[in-house]
């Protein structure tokens, strides 16, 4: 049987006192960096990095998509969530969509929600004028930044194999030339610097309601796109409690619905019910244990999950400790469950993480779906939009079913952990449906199995994909790293397993830990992105 020691860590744990930013792009990490180190706060620093992303990693997140937030703040010792979510536009009807709603095009897009939600964030917490915090964004769009070996990987290697007529004018415009882009080529984006200046000196209103507005619902308007200007007024971020369970001892602060948050606390309640530290870190015991947990949780999801605005989910029903011993009932310890139905109830994104001086931290996920979201820029502004829609359901039965002005169902959820009142662990991926099962490994490895924060992320992981419309069948795939006894034992059991290279796993982890004792941020990244975390 392995342990945690069987897989040292490759980087070293960073540690500091006054301040860490992790996140997947080193060029945003220092950005943020430096904010801290100016005296600016978390959220400034947070801002910072979100817009940096932006521009440096257009496959991932930009301004044309959503982002999910949770808050600790230090002075309160409380927690707030953020949903940056947006909805269908007025004229998104399922009855647009006979043929299923298209993977790429604007008809595919819902209303962007990352920009609103700086401005909120910035509301509460900001100190910085937002001119300041975008101005490296806007130097990255109008200067340039050096492309980076991921960078140049993605963006060639989706020129080369996805032949689909959006493919072309979208990498000229991400990088001004029809070459194929080369680690070090300096990338130029001036109509994304335009809109960034734009936002920094008018403000929100002038994404919302002005100018760029103006600019995205005509190119909308006139490229299939469903989006008006009464769609983007009526836009707000939604700020709320967080979900919370207790996990050992530990309190796991969650992201509400419409994200999938939930699915991590129910794992989590789920495994609470047996001794992982006893059955031992990468055991076909443990694996099988989460794997199964898993099932259950996303059953739920495809039953109960959708807007809270438009229909009534069972929260408090799903999260209960009765709930999930009932459930953890039906966990075969010999066998993987091949058909798996909801409980019955009583009624390619980026993550990166920030903590400041005062203890203060912020989990943040943004993202335009899959990777480059609808395909499409708005023309003279250099925004990308998301493919959000493809998230809603057109079963009419589904929570989840497309009504205009709703928000879909949404993979995006970021967390925190406390100690009583105290800070613990802030972290999270991108990753899609992955998300959450990479979260339940990493939050297992630090509470149950005493992991560093670096140990936790480097850890090989395992991620299972369901058949679609289903939660269960589907393929376990699982890095090589883990022992291969392991492996055969899972097979054994009837699961349907996989192997996947040692760092092929798709998600890319960042998880800041603060030491009990003596207030320290540690720090951990995720080898398989570029990205790192830095302090000071």
């Amino acid at each position: 049987m392995a342990n945690a020691q069987s897989f040292p860590a490759h980087r070293g744990v960073v540690v500091a006192h006054h301040g860490m930013v992790a996140a997947s792009q080193p060029l945003a990490v220092s950005a943020g960096l430096q904010v801290l180190q100016s005296g600016g706060t978390f959220i400034d620093a947070a801002i910072t990095v979100s817009s940096v992303l932006n521009v440096t990693e257009p496959y991932n997140s930009h301004l044309g998509g959503d982002a999910f937030v949770i808050v600790y703040d230090a002075k309160s010792r409380s927690t707030l969530a953020f949903n940056g979510s947006g909805a269908a536009p007025a004229l998104a009807n399922p009855s647009r969509f006979l043929q299923g709603i298209p993977l790429r095009g604007l008809a595919s897009a819902s209303v962007p929600g990352l920009v609103d939600m700086w401005f909120t964030l910035h509301e509460r917490y900001g100190s910085f004028p937002i001119e300041t915090l975008l101005a490296p964004a806007i130097s990255y769009a109008d200067d340039g930044f050096p492309a980076g070996y991921r960078y140049a990987m993605i963006l060639s290697g989706t020129l080369q194999n996805t032949k689909e007529s959006w493919v072309a004018p979208l990498m000229k415009t991400l990088t001004g030339s029809d070459d194929i882009p080369k680690p070090g080529q300096q990338i130029l984006q001036p109509d994304l610097a335009w809109t960034l200046q734009t936002i920094a000196v008018n403000g929100r209103d002038a994404f919302y309601d002005g100018e760029i507005t103006e600019k995205i619902v005509a190119f909308s308007q006139s490229h299939g796109g469903l989006f008006s200007r009464e769609d983007f007024a009526r836009h707000r971020t939604q700020v709320s409690e967080p979900l919370k369970t207790n996990y050992r001892g530990y309190t796991i602060h969650g992201q509400p619905p419409v994200s999938q948050g939930h699915i991590l606390l129910q794992e989590l309640n789920l495994i609470e019910g047996f001794d992982m530290s006893g059955l031992g870190w990468g055991s076909a015991d443990a694996l099988h244990v989460m794997v199964e947990a898993k099932k259950l949780a996303f059953a739920d999801r495809a039953a109960y999950l959708g807007d809270p605005n438009f229909v009534e989910v069972p929260i408090q029903s799903l999260l209960s400790k009765e709930y999930a011993a009932r459930r953890r009932g039906e966990i075969d310890l010999q066998r993987a469950a091949v058909s798996v139905q909801a409980g019955e109830v009583w009624h390619d994104t980026t993550y990166f993480c920030v903590a400041d001086e005062h203890g203060n931290a912020v989990s943040f996920i943004q993202s335009i779906f899959h990777g480059f979201g609808c395909g499409i820029i708005a023309e003279e502004t250099g925004i990308l939009f998301n493919n959000r829609m493809t998230g809603f359901s057109l079963e009419p039965s589904s929570p989840n079913y497309l009504v205009p002005g709703k928000r879909t169902a949404h993979t995006l959820n970021a967390y925190l952990i406390t100690k009583g009142d105290q800070l613990a662990w802030v972290g999270g991926t991108p990753g899609g449906d992955v998300q959450v099962q990479s979260n339940l490994q990493v939050i297992s490895n630090v509470i149950d199995y005493g992991m560093n924060p670096q140990q936790a992320v480097e850890a090989p992981r395992w991620q299972h994909h369901q058949a679609p419309g289903t939660a269960d069948g589907g393929i376990l795939e699982i890095e090589d790293r883990i022992p291969a006894d392991t492996i055969a034992e899972l097979a054994r059991r009837g699961h349907q397993v996989r192997t996947i290279g040692p760092w092929a796993h798709g998600s890319a982890y960042q998880l800041i830990a603060v030491d009990q004792e003596t207030n320290a941020y540690m720090g951990g990244s995720d080898p398989r992105t570029d990205g790192h975390a830095a302090g000071y």
